[in-house]
């Protein structure tokens, strides 16, 4: 059994979440599933550079063909009968509106939904959300979480009792810093920021006179620095699809503040400190919390590292391993 997994031309060296979770799953599918990686040609951007990529990828199939995600279009001219397309989430939808949004709509989720043979999408939330806004059948639907890196390992650090450093990943709306930054205001941290910052950051960081330390255009390595570096993680979104910061910080042995919003519960289960991550003031005191209770980072900590071990790859890899079969029988 060949499969091909289709990624797409990512458009920056810091675009790299999809194909990072891939290269692991690809790593631990059984021996008996050969696969090859496939990049599409041409960025994802404008009508024919789509159009290119479409027609291009109907030339490069296997006996099993994956969409990894972000290019769902390709799956056109795929054959549905041994095709798959992964799901990561519906941001996308509500980005645009109008036309431009019914036009997104039909080719990115409505018609690949068609012309595949199953889809899997990353959590129990992101399946109903499709389910809502698109109308694609429950039956086609298949839940396969994302997995964690075997090559995150724990990595022991003595709390920072003076000034812990508190660590937020990603800079976008959906990522909540505009509420992070006040519910910090007058604690003693280092807000260790992952994502490039706007003016109006900025200006918050200022106004409420938070310490803090900003990266971004980072390898994925460089960024598991900065988890091993941090004593808490602050990841309070207000929307994921998945949450693998949570996975992450459970991985190397950091205390998680999460959200009880989309995915984040799924993920965290008992691993993390969940809060109304639309309440500034549930995540000044969770961050208070985790500062003076040794007992309960600990015990979170602990969680954490068994929290994991439902994500192992070698289990994904089996739940992958299994759908591929299915389609492939004759």
């Amino acid at each position: 059994m060949h499969t091909v997994f289709f990624f797409r031309r990512a458009n920056a060296p810091w675009h790299h979440s999809i194909e990072e979770l891939f290269d692991t799953i690809i790593t631990a599918l059984p021996e008996k599933v050969r696969s090859s990686r496939y990049v599409m040609k041409q960025n994802s951007i404008g009508l024919w550079k789509r159009v290119y990529n479409t027609i291009d990828a109907a030339f490069h199939q296997g006996d099993v063909n994956h969409i990894t995600g972000d290019v769902h279009y390709i799956a056109v001219f795929m054959e549905k009968r041994k095709t798959i397309l992964t799901i990561h989430d519906l941001r996308i939808l509500s980005s645009v509106g109008g036309l431009r949004l019914a036009a997104l709509k039909f080719f990115w989720f409505t018609l690949p939904a068609i012309r595949v043979k199953y889809i899997t999408v990353i959590s129990e939330f992101i399946r109903k959300e499709l389910i809502q806004k698109t109308g694609i059948t429950a039956e086609k639907i298949l839940v396969v979480h994302d997995c964690i890196s075997s090559d995150i390992t724990p990595s022991p650090r003595e709390f920072n009792t003076e000034k812990p450093a508190i660590l937020h990943i990603g800079t976008t709306p959906n990522k909540n810093l505009h509420r992070v930054i006040p519910a910090l205001e007058g604690l003693c941290v280092t807000l260790i920021i992952i994502g490039k910052l706007t003016n109006e950051h900025i200006e918050l960081l200022d106004k409420h006179r938070i310490c803090y330390e900003n990266y971004f255009n980072m390898q994925y390595s460089q960024v598991l620095d900065k988890y091993r570096e941090a004593d808490i993680v602050l990841f309070a979104s207000l929307y994921e699809g998945f949450g693998l910061p949570i996975l992450e910080a459970n991985a190397i042995g950091r205390p998680v503040i999460t959200g009880n919003n989309s995915s984040l519960p799924e993920v965290a289960g008992d691993a993390a400190l969940i809060i109304d991550a639309e309440n500034t003031e549930e995540i000044r005191e969770a961050v208070t919390l985790l500062m003076n209770d040794s007992s309960l980072r600990e015990k979170l900590i602990s969680k954490g590292f068994e929290n994991v071990k439902r994500f192992h790859p070698e289990a994904i890899g089996k739940k992958f391993a299994a759908i591929y079969e299915q389609i492939v029988k004759p």
